[in-house]
């Protein structure tokens, strides 16, 4: 089969959210992602959405067009790493967030690897590894301002068939944050496993001790204690004084990055992006380093791709994605998500990532739609 690339096209789509989330120190108003589909001169076509940025959409939309279009198309699509690393410069802008170049590396890799697997009529799950097709899933909540109490939220999630969730603290006292946490401990019950999210808000002091406050309630892991100035070391040392478990690597750009989070020692858990850090290619180096440190994968939201990423291998951990109301995209763009059963998700063999996309839902949020190559 011929996958030498012809055309490449994508649509930016924007959601408002219907109320505003608050974290530790930021909030979020919309959902936005980038659609990609990657035309092949056999026919077959790869499609996937990559990223949640919002003010830089355009940019992004901008770098995929202007600088990685012309130099991928008649390039060969199954040759992924090669194409990897023809996209790379696009990363090397020392005056651009980097950020940007990453993403829209991000939306070519992903799709390219959908295009492959369907090519070969296997899924994504199976082709980087198959060593499960379900996976326990957790959601994100306990957001600063929310209109419901937090054992309404935890009683919802629990109803929902969540096996857990993320619970966002750092933005008050430690001691008024593990109030918080252990109203939704007491309700969700043991079996519900909750990991706490700081999003970078603590100082050390406050971040060992709020983990030696909660060590004994059956906390999944501490995300992102301590602000963001010396983190790899400060991570380490909560670690070691606090007692719990600890998370991070979705800040984190490239493999490297996470490589010296695992070296010093900083986590228990790697949650690395790979919408935010250049595509699966980079995460999947990173999951075989974790397997040396005998640190476990997770995935900072992004199902779409995380699904298939953590089922894959045998260090995957929890799949997360959000309320419907906080990632209206993933919970309406995709037509045949599977339901929750008993806290698991359950993966298909349909070929590719096997998403069927609501195209009328697209024509509603899209904002400009760009194509490059042959028609």
């Amino acid at each position: 089969m011929d996958l030498t690339i012809t055309r490449i096209e994508t649509e930016q789509i924007r959601v408002p959210l219907e109320r505003v989330y608050k974290g530790s120190h930021y909030k979020m108003t919309h959902r936005s992602t980038i659609l990609t589909r990657i035309f092949t001169a056999s026919g077959l076509v790869g499609e996937a959405y990559a990223g949640d940025e919002d003010a830089g959409l355009a940019e992004i939309d901008a770098i995929i067009h202007d600088e990685l279009a012309p130099k991928l198309i008649g390039q060969d699509g199954s040759a992924i790493e090669r194409c990897w690393e023809i996209a790379r410069p696009a990363t090397w802008d020392i005056l651009r967030d980097r950020r940007l170049g990453l993403v829209a590396c991000a939306a070519i890799d992903l799709t390219l690897w959908d295009l492959f697997a369907r090519s070969l009529e296997t899924p994504l799950w199976k082709l980087w590894g198959g060593y499960r097709s379900k996976l326990p899933v957790i959601t994100i909540g306990g957001y600063y301002g929310s209109d419901l109490s937090i054992e309404e939220e935890v009683e919802y999630l629990v109803k929902e068939q969540f096996a857990g969730m993320k619970f966002k603290i750092g933005g008050m006292s430690p001691e008024d944050d593990v109030k918080r946490f252990r109203r939704a401990r007491k309700v969700g019950g043991d079996d519900f496993r909750i990991a706490v999210d700081a999003n970078q808000g603590y100082t050390v002091p406050d971040a060992i001790a709020f983990s030696r406050m909660v060590k004994d309630d059956n906390l999944l892991w501490f995300e992102e204690p301590c602000q963001w100035q010396n983190d790899r070391r400060a991570m380490r040392d909560v670690r070691f004084a606090g007692g719990v478990a600890v998370c991070a690597g979705q800040s984190e750009f490239s493999a490297a990055g996470c490589r010296d989070l695992m070296e010093t020692g900083s986590i228990d858990y790697c949650n690395f992006d790979s919408s935010w850090s250049g595509g699966p290619t980079e995460w999947r180096k990173v999951a075989a380093m974790a397997s040396v440190y005998d640190v476990k994968m997770a995935h900072h939201e992004e199902p779409q791709a995380s699904s298939h990423l953590l089922a894959s291998i045998p260090h995957g951990t929890y799949m997360e994605f959000f309320h419907p109301m906080r990632d209206p995209i993933w919970h309406n763009m995709i037509a045949n998500r599977p339901q929750l059963q008993a806290g698991y998700f359950q993966l298909t063999d349909r070929p590719g990532l096997g998403w069927d996309l609501d195209r009328d839902y697209i024509a509603k949020y899209r904002i400009a739609e760009r194509a490059s190559g042959n028609a």
